[in-house]
């Protein structure tokens, strides 16, 4: 059976190999661990950061995905943003991300200060956009931008 629940912190290791493997299959880019330990950990002790779910299946996790939050003045409600989406190669296409995609969906629903979903997709990623758009969401309205240090 498969099952979707919060992440805790001793899920940390699994999503430190996740979010290695996301970042070499997406966007080729290798993270450092260490960092990516620190910036998991400040998520789990700071829950006003977001969350992480995972998804299990007999007891092991096979995929994962955050939510952050942003908060919308023109709406004045909250947006989850779903990002560090990741469900290992042998799970995919049987829905898996459906299921998390429509976990998220009924959160929102179920809480009235939750206006929407967003997430990004770098530019390279058609495949993830086909599933992101079957699944009904759209692409049109923004542009991200981005500077880092």
């Amino acid at each position: 059976m498969i099952t979707i629940r919060k992440s805790i912190a001793s899920d940390i290791p699994i999503l430190i190999d996740f979010q290695q493997k996301l970042a070499l299959e997406t966007e080729h880019v290798s993270l450092d661990p260490q960092i990516l330990k620190k910036g998991l950990q400040a998520l789990f002790d700071d829950p006003s950061k977001g969350f992480y779910n995972v998804v299990e299946e007999s007891g092991i996790i096979i995929g994962c995905h955050m939510v952050t939050y942003e908060w919308s003045d023109w709406r004045n409600g909250m947006v989850l943003w779903l990002q560090s989406v990741y469900v290992m190669e042998a799970y995919r296409k049987k829905g898996i991300f459906k299921m998390m995609y429509d976990n998220i969906l009924r959160i929102i629903s179920e809480d009235d200060s939750l206006i929407g979903l967003r997430l990004y997709v770098d530019k390279t990623n058609e495949r993830a956009m086909k599933v992101y758009q079957a699944l009904g969401m759209n692409g049109d309205h923004y542009t991200v931008y981005e500077w880092m240090k």
